[in-house]
């Protein structure tokens, strides 16, 4: 192994520790890695920004505002509430109406819009059938992914690889063409999950006369003075008053003190941490002698002349409070709303809110008023879960007919321009009718377009970017070549069967621990100088 092979390895694993632990976003840590394979001559600067003009990657960044668009249409809206039972049936039967449908929608639209908008529609739409939600959102982010496996256009990485294979001099990928292996894979999945959904998915069957289920959440409380509940006794972790509550602890200067089945006497300024049905909320609110934390900096009169509603809301990966607690980041301040409780991967927390750090996908209980939701819907700060019954479906039919039918134009148009020879240089591609298709949503106002930036990740697009320069410094330090070649020297006795299920088994241990794209990025030269040394056609 050559010194410049051995720089590469040991950059490609700082980067794959640095991915796992999660140090910073994937596209600031790829971007380092190029930076670092350039500054020691690995890559040329032409080749580091190769990437940031590939077609693919910038089909990429338009086919987010194409998602947006049919997002913001109502169109999904629109479908998803056609597609799901009006009459209570069971968890299998509606999973059969629902799955097919959303992989099929899935396979041409980004996975991340369908899931924003179908999750909480679905999620209301339980509760109302008296089902348990967990039944229905889990099969529904893996039919997402079996939709995404049937195009080019399913998920970023399909275009990401594709791209890949083009800048090596390969003909590209065709509309449908992962849909030979992908369609097959998604019919045994998507069965998988119908027969088996109901028995290995957490959440306890229903029976008809079952109310709504309310999440528990923790809620921070404060004896304030003169409280009548100075001196009362915590008992079996209840308070008799409040005997909706669980008692989970007790902040007494600055102390966390667990609460056991022992009595317990409450002190003035004692902060309790509760726990309890969202649903139960409003209880704490009007309770004399106490005082929820979050209300304690909040407008006095925000309670009483606001109508305040309870909204449930996740955060996203632009909430400008990530990694700082709740007492460091004002969010009355920032959005004019308190937030009241905090759920995390289906965990109770609980220690005090004020020292809780923020995280992205948290699940937060906010108290806000009628203009919250108007205002951040639609913001990829928030991604709103309740209250959902609440929203009209957006736009008009008029633009959800021709979002739609932009949709239909632009898979149509890219899959027969497959076929169809270039014109002056211009390829008749996804790239093409996709650009096509913004524009037109652009100026029919179906997109905003003072602020569509915002709809676009651009840390994906980062990491798709640098993904390619990654790729190539594999390729010109030869590390690719030699893991290679160690591959074939395993597996080879086992026929090319074995050697695409080594590749298969190292590109799937990678995405457990790192991005999709950036799993791609790194096993795509592997597999390409695989092929080249066994002389076989890359393309499987």
């Amino acid at each position: 192994m050559t010194l410049e092979s051995l720089f590469v390895l040991i950059i490609l694993c700082g980067m794959i520790i640095a991915l796992a632990m999660d140090k910073m976003r994937p596209g600031m840590i790829f971007f380092t890695a190029v930076i670092l394979f350039m500054l020691t001559g690995t890559i040329s600067p032409k080749e580091a920004l190769s990437g940031f003009s590939n077609k693919g990657m910038i089909t990429v960044a338009v086919l987010f505002l194409v998602s947006e668009g049919v997002r913001r249409s109502g169109a999904l809206n629109k479908i998803i509430r056609k597609l799901l039972p009006h009459t209570r049936k069971s968890v299998p039967r509606s999973l059969i109406q629902i799955l097919p449908s959303i992989a099929g929608i899935s396979a041409f639209l980004n996975n991340t819009a369908v899931v924003i908008i179908f999750a909480p529609i679905i999620k209301k739409w339980s509760e109302v059938m008296n089902l348990p939600s967990t039944k229905f959102l889990i099969p529904l982010s893996y039919a997402t992914i079996f939709g995404g496996m049937c195009t080019l256009i399913g998920t970023s990485t399909n275009l990401v690889v594709n791209g890949m294979m083009q800048a090596q001099g390969y003909p590209g990928l065709g509309m449908f063409e992962l849909g030979k292996v992908g369609f097959f894979i998604s019919i045994v999945g998507i069965i998988y999950l119908i027969l088996f959904a109901k028995m290995l998915l957490p959440g306890s069957n229903k029976d008809d006369n079952t109310v709504p289920e309310y999440k528990e959440y923790n809620y921070d409380v404060n004896i304030i003075p003169g409280s009548r509940f100075i001196g009362a006794t915590i008992e079996h972790r209840k308070i008799k008053e409040l005997q909706q509550f669980e008692v989970r602890s007790i902040i007494r200067k600055g102390k966390i003190i667990n609460v056991t089945e022992a009595p317990f006497q409450i002190a003035e300024n004692d902060q309790l941490v509760l726990g309890g049905k969202s649903g139960n909320v409003q209880q704490l609110i009007n309770i004399e002698g106490l005082e929820l934390n979050c209300l304690a900096n909040a407008d006095k009169e925000f309670v009483k002349k606001k109508a305040v509603k309870q909204v449930e809301a996740v955060l996203g990966g632009r909430f400008p409070g990530l990694e700082k607690t709740l007492g460091e980041f004002d969010f009355y301040r920032h959005y004019g709303a308190v937030v009241m409780a905090v759920h995390r991967n289906g965990e109770r927390i609980s220690v005090g809110l004020n020292q809780l750090v923020l995280k992205e996908g948290d699940n937060l209980v906010l108290l806000t008023d009628g203009t919250f939701i108007p205002t951040w819907g639609d913001s990829s700060v928030f991604l709103l879960l309740s209250d959902v019954g609440d929203f009209n479906i957006p736009g008009n039919k008029s633009k959800r007919l021709l979002a739609i039918a932009l949709v239909i134009m632009m898979i149509a148009g890219a899959t027969l321009g497959e076929y169809l020879p270039a014109m002056d240089g211009v390829k008749f591609d996804m790239f093409f009718f996709a650009s096509i298709t913004v524009v037109i949503m652009a100026w029919a106002n179906i997109i905003p377009t003072q602020n569509y930036t915002k709809f676009i990740s651009w840390d994906i697009l980062i990491t798709i970017a640098c993904a390619f320069a990654v790729s190539k410094a594999m390729m010109n330090s030869g590390i690719a070549d030699q893991i290679a070649t160690t591959i074939i020297s395993i597996a080879d006795d086992y026929g090319p069967h074995a050697i695409l299920a080594a590749i298969y088994l190292i590109t799937n241990l990678f995405t457990e621990v790192i991005t999709n794209n950036a799993a791609a990025a790194l096993t795509f030269p592997i597999s390409i100088a695989v092929a080249s040394q066994l002389g076989i056609d890359p393309q499987p």
